[in-house]
Formats: structure tokens, sequence, C-alpha cells
């Protein structure tokens, strides 16, 4: 029996991104940089936003040889740089935006007697409750985009340590991997609510890339860390970029709800070295 509808199933046609618009929040250095660029790669316009207006504005203008980069700095912790950030993107994209990439996050390591309140707060609040707030009020413009056969997307940049308890790095990250787990579940909280609007909601687990929040236990503690993975290695570009692609593409439009793991395997094994202290 024919399947109706039937559409091609090319590469090219289920990857594609020609004439969708998308914010990246972190865009401008590590993960985000690098997901910025498959995203203008595979034919979005992209918008990045980023704390520092000097670093997003570089950023933008090297991204721009592969599409249309667009900078906005913001915080997107502040309610006030938040809105402005939202009605800016709302006057620049009256018919709405197609992607939302939370990756902004930030990430503190102390022993538990050193653990400070104010710390934990400011990595709770980065990466889950300024999650949430963003989702929310991109919603119009998310919604103004969405249809049943293709719906806006909303990708949360979780990590492995959401997955599990992180052993390598030596300095607990207690509030990281408490809100990177948080991350998780709110994103399968927001599928159940934002699915019937056709707004797909997924996470990427990411393990170890090179970015500027894991320079230290790249240079202290490199070796661990591939040991620590089954595939021997940290993450690539296109690692990250390509399973992104797939969530923003018709390729995920039927996908809702995931948690998709990108580290080599390394949340299920702890590797060959003995637990350390």
């Amino acid at each position: 029996m024919p399947i109706q509808n039937e559409q091609s199933l090319t590469i090219g046609e289920l990857f594609s991104l020609r004439g969708k618009t998308a914010l990246v929040t972190g865009g401008s250095s590590g993960l985000g940089y690098m997901m910025a660029s498959g995203l203008l790669q595979n034919g979005a316009r992209v918008y990045i936003a980023s704390r520092s207006r000097e670093r997003c504005d570089d950023a933008a203008r090297t991204l721009s040889s592969f599409g249309e980069c667009i900078p906005m700095a913001a915080d997107v912790t502040d309610a006030v740089q938040r809105g402005a950030l939202v009605k800016e993107l709302t006057r620049r994209e009256p018919g709405g935006i197609s992607i939302l990439v939370n990756n902004a996050g930030s990430n503190w390591g102390a022993a538990i007697a050193d653990y400070p309140d104010a710390a934990f707060d400011k990595v709770l609040r980065t990466n889950v409750s300024s999650v949430f707030s963003l989702t929310r009020d991109l919603l119009e413009l998310l919604g103004r985009s969405a249809s049943p056969p293709d719906p806006s997307r909303v990708i949360n940049i979780g990590s492995m340590d959401g997955l599990q308890v992180p052993i390598v790095q030596r300095v607990p990250t207690f509030a990281y991997s408490a809100s990177k787990a948080a991350l998780h579940h709110l994103t399968r909280t927001l599928a159940v609510e934002l699915g019937p609007r056709n707004i797909t909601v997924n996470a990427i687990a990411p393990g170890f890339f090179e970015s500027k929040m894991t320079d230290y236990v790249m240079d202290n503690f490199r070796e661990d860390i591939e040991d620590d993975c089954p595939l021997g290695r940290i993450g690539s570009p296109a690692d990250i970029a390509g399973t992104l692609l797939y969530l923003a593409s018709r390729a995920g439009a039927y996908t809702n709800g995931a948690i998709i793991p990108v580290d080599g395997g390394t949340h299920l094994s702890k590797g060959k070295r003995e637990w350390q202290s």
C-alpha cells in the first residue's frame, strides 16, 4: 500500500535547514559556537547570544563566512536583558523562529565543606531556571513558525554529568551535576506540555569537548578523560553538530522528550581507572 504524502528521504532533504531561523545562547564559544556553525552550514539563519558583546560580535564575524549570523549581547539569567532579547527577536523575526538552542551554562567546583551557597544558586539559575524562562518567553515566536509536520524545536544542552556522577575532574561539581539532571527532566516535562503546540523539546547530553569550561580538566586530566571514554577520545565539532542537526531538521521531527548522550559511551563506563577520592 503506498505511503500517504510520501516525501523525499534523501540526506539533503531530511537534514536541510533552509528557511529556518535559530537562536543559540552561549553561541560565541565552545559548544555553542560549534552548533551555530553547523546550523549555518546547513542553511539556517542564526542569532547567537552571549553576555559579552565583544566576544559575541567577534564570533558572529567569523561565523558569517558560513551564512547569516547575527550577534545579540544578553545575559539570559537577567530578566531585563532576557526581555530585551525577546523583544528584539520579535521585531526582527515577526514570522517567528524555528529553533531555540538553550546552551548557555555555568559550573563551579569545590569541596563540599567549601561549596558556597551563592555559587550553587548561580549554577542552578543559569543551567535550569533561565532555560525555563527563556523558553517560556519565546513560546509565541516559536509557535508562529510551527506546524504538525514541521514543529518548532527547543534543544537543551544538558550533560553526561546529569546521567552519572562525574569522577574524572577530582573536584566535586555538586551544582552542575544536579542542574543538568534537573534540565533533563525539565526537557521531558516541557516535551509533554509543548508537543500539542507543535513544539518539540529534546536534550543533548554531551561528554567532554574542548571549550572554555573544560580548559582546566583538559590541561590536567586529558589522558584520564580519554581513558574513561570507551571510544578513547573527546568529542569533535562534527559529533555535536550532527546530533543537533538531526534534532533541528525534518529527520528529527517526530523525536520529542529524548535525552541523547553524545559522549562516546562515557556515561556507561568509568573506564579502566580505579575510583579515586
